[in-house]
């Protein structure tokens, strides 16, 4: 089956990134940006920096983000999965749920999160709140109720003294999840080498990264993955042309690529186990071609200078 250069940067796959292929190897960029073009020109945007406009809220909810006692049976806290010291995510394929089963998908890195328009590979969650809550009741996840958290928060003096001050009330069902949600809202990662590029910095790159940025986005990857978290606002298929990872859920949010050389492994399966795998993965899956050498090379070079800071810390640099 044959598919135009336009109709396959359409059908652009939602896993990793969409690519099309040139039949010969690319002349590296020996200039920072062509002329006439500006970043306001570009199909990326910088990270914002955190906005923090209620404080104590925001500590409660960073307090809660590592409280075990938000599990059913206080082994776990939402820190166990989405670890902050580095990638935000994991390391593993699949992190492990409350029964020692695996979970069903790879786990996103929290990293960002508020940047997207849906949560989770699937997208089935629109607010971070319904993310939280879903995940608490989740039975292979936290395992818990609201109720049964609200419970063992409430019999904390210093913590409902803490909600009081914070809500003008103790814990309840609204003010445990927006606390939550107001930390989470403030992990952006600002400062990566590729924002300092966007900001006007012609030397935060180098030739073969710039020269990677530029195949991003002639071969198609920009038309799935661009925007402030480049990706992370389409749904899309993946396994076009042969199958990619695990064929199902065959729809998936395009996920967004900050901080992406920090979170392998890759795909919703977390099958591939490093980002030149990953690239190779998707030409071949997405297009029917292969990628050369010089090509994967400077993808994946412009792809490690997407790792920002948290709290003026590299992300990942714990690792």
């Amino acid at each position: 089956m044959a598919f135009s250069r336009r109709c396959a940067v359409a059908i652009c796959t939602a896993i990793f990134s969409s690519m099309q292929l040139s039949p010969a190897p690319p002349k590296l960029a020996n200039h920072s940006r062509e002329p006439g073009v500006t970043t306001a020109q570009e199909p990326v945007t910088p990270v914002p920096d955190a906005v923090i406009t209620d404080a104590p809220k925001v500590r409660i909810g960073e307090r809660l983000f590592g409280d075990y006692r938000l599990s059913h049976d206080n082994s776990r806290s939402c820190a166990s999965c989405h670890d902050l010291r580095t990638n935000g995510a994991g390391v593993a394929s699949h992190d492990v749920g409350l029964d020692g089963s695996s979970l069903p998908l790879n786990t996103p890195t929290i990293f960002n999160a508020t940047l997207n328009f849906r949560l989770g590979w699937e997208g089935k969650l629109r607010t971070l709140e319904a993310d939280i809550k879903a995940s608490l009741e989740n039975p292979q996840i936290m395992g818990t109720s609201i109720p049964e958290v609200l419970g063992k928060l409430n019999r904390d003096p210093g913590l409902r003294r803490e909600f009081t001050l914070a809500y003008g009330r103790g814990p309840d069902a609204a003010n445990v999840l927006d606390a939550i949600a107001s930390f989470e809202r403030t992990l952006v990662t600002p400062g990566s080498r590729f924002d300092r590029w966007l900001a006007g910095d012609a030397a935060a790159l180098s030739a073969e990264e710039l020269d990677g940025y530029r195949l991003f986005k002639s071969l198609g990857c920009a038309s799935c993955h661009q925007g402030v978290s480049i990706g992370g606002n389409l749904f899309q298929r993946h396994g076009i042309f042969r199958p990619l990872a695990s064929p199902q859920p065959e729809v998936l949010r395009v996920p967004g690529l900050r901080n992406v050389a920090t979170t392998p492994p890759y795909f919703h399966d977390g099958s591939a186990p490093t980002l030149d795998d990953a690239v190779r993965k998707m030409g071949a899956a997405q297009l029917n071609s292969t990628l050369t050498d010089q090509q994967v090379s400077a993808i994946v070079a412009y792809l490690q200078t997407l790792t920002g800071r948290y709290r003026g810390t590299l992300v990942g640099a714990s690792r």
